[in-house]
């Protein structure tokens, strides 16, 4: 699905459905350097079970025109526009990563507008290490690299996160590869990664919310630990943290049970 925001072409996955306005719509928004392809496992499911199904790409990433976000309040203002674009009064929004800080800030601003929010891989604050930010800035292949061996908790996923033999790493390491080569003006890896790293308004935007907040950890990530999500659990008002047997890229580790915990939170 193609849309128009501030004047750029976005694109947005549906999960193979044609959207349908009278039923609840999410909106998914993927990490630095991802592409919508890391929802796939999740968002198909619920696109074929009444849900509509926004897996958007980042301005600046994969399908998507425009400029790279620069911080994550810009990204949130962006993403409060997809909704008008859209012509969503209301959604729920689900985020990874730097996209779960993006998800978090917009729900601040346009409280009246999100349902529930959901938040995987999440911090406050999201610091990166000085090393890899000089990396992602001089030598973008080896923060891949490091990246993906920070990210990546199992030696060998369950079948069913891509099907048997598929390789999780190498996908991911891949994946962004072709993210970064895409856009030749901007490196958004290293924007992604400062604009994790500069945000300060998480416990903040959490304070000023009260609609029902989920939290997936990976119990085995190096990037953002269970332990880094509690000062934002801890502010929820309406909030519920769930561990997964996996490491930051939980989608794909452990997609039965992040299903699992979206369906359970998006129906309860």
């Amino acid at each position: 699905m193609k849309l128009t925001v501030n004047g750029s072409d976005v694109y947005a996955y549906t999960g193979g459905k044609t959207f349908n306005p009278t039923q609840p719509t999410l909106v998914f928004v993927h990490g630095v350097l991802n592409d919508h392809s890391v929802w796939i496992l999740q968002t198909r499911y619920l696109a074929h079970h009444g849900w509509n199904v926004l897996a958007v790409d980042l301005p600046g990433h994969g399908r998507s025109a425009g400029t790279p976000p620069s911080s994550v309040e810009d990204a949130a203002d962006w993403l409060i526009a997809l909704l008008d674009a859209a012509g969503l009064p209301a959604a729920t929004l689900v985020g990874h990563s730097f996209g779960s800080l993006i998800a978090l800030e917009a729900a601040a601003r346009a409280p009246a507008r999100i349902r529930q929010l959901a938040l995987l891989g999440t911090a406050s604050p999201m610091k990166v290490s000085l090393a890899l930010l000089e990396a992602s800035l001089h030598q973008p292949m080896q923060a891949i690299d490091m990246v993906n061996r920070f990210s990546h908790g199992l030696l060998a996923p369950p079948p069913s996160s891509l099907g048997p033999g598929t390789w999780v790493m190498g996908g991911s390491r891949a994946l962004m590869r072709r993210v970064l080569a895409s856009n030749t003006a901007v490196n958004v890896l290293h924007a992604g990664f400062k604009a994790c790293d500069a945000y300060r308004g998480g416990e903040a935007a959490m304070d000023s919310l009260s609609c029902p907040v989920l939290v997936i950890a990976g119990q085995l990530d190096q990037m953002t630990p269970p332990a880094a999500a509690q000062p934002l659990v801890a502010r929820a008002k309406h909030g519920r943290l769930v561990t997964v047997p996996a490491g930051h890229d939980m989608m794909a580790e452990a997609p039965e049970e992040v299903l699992a915990a979206l369906t359970h939170f998006l129906t309860k």
